[in-house]
């Protein structure tokens, strides 16, 4: 699998990057995990805009999904040969209700579900192409979703948004590489069931026993240096911060 880091930052876009989205590639299958703020001109500068075949929306934070009403006029409106056939999009119930009330204006009711083919996410485990997928509900305000995908025998594990929670050490347990949020500061603050810090992420990623840790969805004005340190003291492996255009392989 390839991963690319389309955007990272947490919240709203930094200077350096648009907001959450993640691309995955394997076997010419690419598969996007979220499209924040900014992230569609920034997805442009690694595939084609019409390269996409599946997208996974981990909730309907605008941080994580706005872009993809942006996507829509492309999918929809295309001018080189008529709209888009719908490609699948995974998000948590209500989404396709959300996108269309975020655009405010489609031409019909129905307009997103012509080019979006929408799947309810439920906790469990399922194909996305030649992916192996497992979905659970993670600790976040509204309905949220951390992802695990499998192929050729290699792990990769996205946290989403999160605080702590079992189910992210699950979805985590010896992944090659996790992905993980680490939008707080250790000591500064401390909202149960909204997002982890440094010291958290790296404490759950010693416990699942992952190969590498990414630490991403870090705000502009949080210290990602003091982020990247705390993580550092509690998870041995390597440890690094995500930034936007890194690509690694998993």
């Amino acid at each position: 699998m390839k991963l690319t880091v389309v955007g990272c930052s947490g919240s709203f876009p930094s200077a350096e990057s648009a907001c959450s989205s993640y691309l995955v590639e394997a076997d010419g299958f690419r598969l996007l995990l979220d499209m924040g703020n900014g992230a569609l001109g920034e997805l442009q500068r690694h595939i084609g805009l019409y390269d996409l075949d599946a997208v996974f929306l981990s909730h309907l934070h605008a941080d994580h999904c706005i872009d993809m009403c942006g996507y829509f006029v492309a999918r929809y409106y295309r001018h080189d040969g008529g709209r888009c056939p719908a490609i699948p999009v995974y998000g948590p119930e209500g989404t396709e209700q959300r996108l269309t009330t975020a655009y405010a204006d489609t031409p019909a009711p129905s307009a997103m579900a012509e080019v979006f083919d929408f799947h309810t996410l439920k906790s469990g485990s399922f194909d996305i192409g030649p992916f192996a997928v497992r979905v659970e509900r993670v600790a976040h305000p509204v309905e949220a979703y951390g992802i695990r995908l499998e192929h050729g025998g290699r792990t990769l594990a996205y946290s989403g948004d999160t605080g702590v929670c079992e189910p992210l050490y699950e979805l985590a347990a010896d992944a090659d590489l996790f992905l993980c949020e680490a939008s707080f500061t250790h000591g500064k603050e401390d909202i149960p069931g909204l997002h982890l810090n440094g010291r958290e992420a790296g404490e759950l990623a010693h416990r699942a026993r992952v190969g590498r840790l990414v630490l991403t969805h870090i705000p502009p004005w949080t210290d990602a240096g003091r982020n990247l340190a705390d993580a550092r003291e509690t998870y041995p492996g390597p440890v690094e911060l995500a930034a936007a255009g890194v690509a690694y392989e998993v």
